[in-house]
């Protein structure tokens, strides 16, 4: 697919890595706005491709518990609110097949998340809507593998799909990148690196997933350096205290610095 085929996506002519980042979920409006302005004001100045990222809930919670979300018209609405307030596509992961209609009402690509990707319904549901879908690669599958993901989606005629690695399991607290996947991935469709989630340690004994934040630059430099097409970065101003995820989040502060050395590091690997 084309980058260009993303509705309001900018920048699209600086042979730039594009990115998607946000919080990981929509916890409400005003901090939605707050990182997505912060977001949008970087990218534009490093002429970087952004599409906000937001979660309008979350189903894949360890514990009972655990934060989902604050309704799901209330969050669809509020990502509606940030694409037309700054100009930019947004994205959100879907995890039931009436999610698919639902959420492409509201936002410009579907995400289907790594644990769900080998559900033909729910892949076939999300091309259907001929939103843009981002298949994140199952922990459990191989590069290869992915191929007939993606194969799924085409087979609707919809063209407009990308690959997200999110790192392979390795033991059961731990994720790995195998950066020799990512020109297998290329040849199916764009291909883009999840750097937080890469990072987690999932599976902890507490019900609350762990994370190694420290190493978000030394993975997005690795991903830059193997020619990946995307950065997924999920970021907030006060990862502490996030409702979800806030172990393996970018403090939204470190954020310019980081993208500034990416930016650069593009250029010598595009040559």
């Amino acid at each position: 697919m084309k980058l260009s085929n993303i509705p309001q996506i900018k920048h699209t002519d600086t042979n730039n890595f594009f990115l998607l980042a946000g919080p990981c979920a929509i916890e409400g409006e005003e901090m939605a706005m707050r990182i997505a302005e912060k977001v949008v004001g970087i990218t534009d100045k490093l002429g970087i491709p952004y599409v906000f990222k937001g979660s309008f809930k979350k189903a894949n919670r360890s514990r009972f518990d655990s934060f989902t979300g604050i309704g799901d018209e209330k969050a669809l609405k509020i990502l509606r609110k940030v694409s037309e307030t700054f100009k930019v596509p947004t994205v959100t992961d879907i995890h039931v097949n009436e999610d698919a209609a639902m959420a492409a009402e509201y936002v410009d690509v579907l995400q289907i998340p790594a644990f769900l990707v080998r559900q033909t319904d729910l892949v076939v549901a999300a091309a259907e809507t001929s939103k843009v879908v981002n298949l994140k690669k199952g922990q459990f599958m191989s590069p290869e593998a992915m191929k007939h993901a993606v194969t799924k989606v085409t087979d609707t005629g919809n063209e407009n799909v990308w690959i997200t690695d999110r790192g392979t399991m390795f033991g059961y607290q731990d994720l790995i990148v195998d950066f020799r996947g990512i020109p297998t991935m290329k040849q199916y469709a764009p291909t883009v690196l999840d750097v937080t989630h890469s990072l987690q340690q999932p599976n902890q004994s507490s019900g609350v997933t762990g994370g190694r934040p420290e190493l978000i630059g030394t993975m997005a430099k690795a991903g830059i350096a193997a020619g990946v097409d995307g950065l997924f970065i999920e970021t907030h101003f006060d990862p502490a205290n996030a409702k979800s995820d806030g172990a393996n989040m970018l403090d939204l502060s470190l954020l310019e610095g980081l993208l500034t050395k990416l930016v650069a590091i593009r250029k010598v690997v595009a040559g």
